[in-house]
């Protein structure tokens, strides 16, 4: 029994349970054929008819499943497995929903513009865009975990004599350049052996320009990828660029501050949303917003022509990946040149306009070139973009706030999830079509493609990982599930499951089915959540998976913090089928 504390009287409740779900006992039973046992040759049937492995891999995982009952303890006299040991196995991360055996298996001979590119933005910073403090801690963090874009900003310090790293015009405290920099050089390759691609946003004089050169040469050494002409003609591959580390500039541009904070989205974020642009009268306030960046970047742009007269040759050798100096006409900037390629940056609402007005040509220029959307300035809370719009398009730099953890963020980490973790992910050959009647749009209506059938059986590990008083003080926590998809607007969709009341170990058996039109850009979204009457609802992990990327058949899923770690116990066991 669970004895909680009540005022002076206790309340018991049931002691919590790991046995299998109704619905995963019927399973069991169907192959155990009714004796009680899952022989060998009864699992590797399962393995082939339930778990979708063909006949060469059921025979091998048959013997591993054998091998681990055996070292725990799980085998019957009869050489079986019991539902016990079945269940265990379940459960093992063996059994993961994604191949636990992670490895880069895409084509990575292919030029860079043709990956999503796992992007950072203001990658220095401890929190907030306003007051925060800057570190390479920041830095550090997001290259292990997998982050191959790193932004910097440079800034003169007070002196004119040396240069700091900070987000300019505001109350965030600087951390010194040359401490990045060995961050970068010390942990670039930890995670993945692709290269990291160095955006500097520039607001350096010419002899500081010349400081940063000799840093960035001296510390990188033969990591430092440079080109041998200006313009290139064509971007190299991530295989050829392994073990690299790649500069590429932004002209120097002052950032807006901003005047309102972000609506509070709660601590998960808002729900995911198209966030369609606004009809023009809603809009006044963005469009004054847009106009004042827009007479900022064409005084920067002056200034910055006249510094540029006088930059540092050796500064200008290290650009690999120039930049390409936006002209505020959108078909002069999405203009496709044949004989070289290049990056265009563009802020969320510029991009919001753009999608609506030159959707088409926003993919065309990305099977060539390389397009960077950065959150909008007014997102001091570190809040992010919903990526999904930009890779609907082939953006392959949705750059996001690291350290702005809600369900944003958890989309990028579940796409970037998927290669192996290495932090490229090749684009779906329906965005590289560059047939002008087979270009994709991701607006029309198009047919189902798969239907993905999941079931959410159970779950457990809360208790190991959580104190007992942690969701109710009172009782036992009331866990409910939301499972759906993100991905073109036709596919997206959430779920729900029933609450179950009062018990650490809930037990759904719920079925949810998914039409996909475009399953090689959708992710799976799962949350866990604790019903509160009274306040809001607790949070109890989630994580985002690549829908091309699950294993058909009944896998254990494990759950992450809303900061994307891995929780330590947590997991579901679902069930997932494509038709």
């Amino acid at each position: 029994m669970t004895t909680y504390r009540v005022c002076c009287f206790l309340r018991r409740f049931r002691a919590a349970s790991n046995e299998p779900s109704e619905a995963l006992g019927d399973v069991f039973q169907a192959y155990a054929n009714g004796g009680g046992v899952m022989g060998e040759e009864a699992l590797r049937r399962f393995l082939l008819e339930v778990q979708g492995e063909a006949a060469g891999d059921a025979e091998a995982t048959a013997r591993d499943v054998m091998a681990f009952a055996a070292e725990h303890r799980l085998l019957k006299k009869r050489g079986g497995l019991a539902v016990e040991g079945f269940h265990r196995w379940l459960c093992s991360d063996a059994n993961a929903a994604l191949d636990p055996n992670r490895r880069v298996y895409e084509d990575m001979r292919l030029p860079l513009s043709h990956y999503f590119i796992y992007t950072g933005h203001n990658s220095y910073l401890t929190g907030n865009q306003l007051s925060s403090g800057c570190s390479e801690v920041p830095v550090v963090e997001a290259l292990h975990d997998g982050v191959r874009v790193i932004e910097l900003d440079l800034w003169p310090n007070a002196a004119k004599d040396a240069v700091e790293v900070l987000h300019g015009r505001t109350l965030t405290s600087p951390v010194d350049l040359i401490k990045c920099l060995h961050a970068i050089r010390d942990h670039a390759f930890v995670s993945s052996p692709y290269p990291v691609i160095l955006t500097l946003e520039d607001h350096l004089t010419p002899d500081l320009q010349s400081d940063v050169a000799k840093m960035i040469k001296q510390t990188f050494g033969d990591m430092l990828y440079t080109c041998e002409s200006e313009n290139m003609s064509g971007f190299p591959s991530p295989e050829d660029l392994i073990g690299k580390i790649i500069v590429s500039t932004k002209p120097p541009k002052e950032h807006l501050q901003a005047k309102n904070a972000d609506a509070d989205e709660g601590i998960w974020g808002e729900e995911i949303s198209d966030e369609k642009p606004q009809p023009a009268a809603e809009k006044s306030s963005a469009a004054a917003e847009e106009a004042a960046v827009l007479e900022q970047e064409l005084q920067d742009a002056e200034t910055d022509k006249k510094t540029q007269q006088a930059v540092d040759n050796e500064y200008r050798r290290l650009i690999a990946i120039p930049l390409t100096r936006r002209k505020h006409d959108m078909d002069e900037d999405l203009k496709v040149d044949p004989d070289r390629v290049s990056r265009l940056s563009l802020g969320e609402k510029a991009y919001e306009k753009a999608i609506v007005s030159h959707g088409p040509h926003i993919i065309r220029f990305t099977q060539r070139n390389l397009l960077r959307i950065f959150p909008r300035s007014t997102r001091i809370t570190s809040s992010n973009y919903n990526p999904l719009m930009g890779w609907r398009y082939g953006v392959q730099m949705v750059a996001a706030n690291m350290q702005g953890h809600g369900r944003k963020l958890w989309l990028t980490q579940g796409m970037f999830r998927a290669n192996g973790g290495c932090g490229y992910v090749k684009k779906p050959d329906i965005l590289m079509n560059r047939d002008a009647d087979k270009l994709f749009d991701p607006t029309s209506k198009l047919p189902v493609k798969t239907r993905l059938k999941v079931t959410v059986y159970m779950g457990d590990g809360w208790r190991f990982d959580f104190r007992k008083t942690h969701f109710d003080k009172y009782s036992p926590p009331d866990f409910y599930a939301r499972v759906g998809i993100a991905g073109v607007e036709a596919d997206t969709r959430m779920e729900q499951t029933k609450v179950m009341m009062d018990t650490w170990i809930p037990t759904w058996d719920h079925e949810l089915e998914f039409a996909l039109t475009v399953p090689e850009l959708a992710l799976l979204r799962v949350e866990v959540h604790e019903s509160d009457n009274h306040q809001k609802d607790d949070f109890a992990g989630q994580t985002c998976l690549p829908v091309w990327e699950l294993r058909r058949g009944i896998r254990s899923v494990r759950l992450c913090s809303h900061k994307g770690e891995t929780l330590r116990s947590v997991k579901l066991l679902m069930r997932f089928d494509f038709s």
